[in-house]
């Protein structure tokens, strides 16, 4: 028989853990790089950019330009590995709980 108030607290449950998941998110960075390690950009998992690293050789105005675009494709790529891990976290916190589903993204449901 179905057990309403044992699914209500599983949810509950599955909401807290959910909750707490997300709060961790500040602790998990990924530093990534482009330009051969000229330029490193490190984000946390709350997709937030922690800090940008510029070797001294390429500061000047004559590489303004090639600057700029190290560091976006620098801030991209830590982005985008970042999105990985932190799916991933909130998947390992709430494994118990929450079926694997093919196809069922769990890191899309709680943003």
């Amino acid at each position: 028989m179905f057990d309403m108030m044992k699914m209500m607290g599983q949810i509950k449950k599955a909401q807290e853990l959910v909750k707490k998941a997300q709060e961790e998110l500040k602790n998990i960075n990924e530093t990534s790089e482009s330009g051969a390690g000229l330029v490193k950009a490190t984000v946390n998992g709350k997709k937030e950019v922690i800090s940008i690293e510029i070797n001294d050789s390429i500061i000047n105005k004559k590489d303004k330009k090639i600057t700029q675009d190290l560091i976006v494709a620098a801030v991209n790529k830590a982005l985008k590995d970042v999105d990985f891990k932190s799916k991933e976290h909130i998947k390992s916190k709430t494994k118990d709980i929450i079926p694997d589903i093919p196809g069922f993204d769990i890191g899309n449901i709680f943003k």
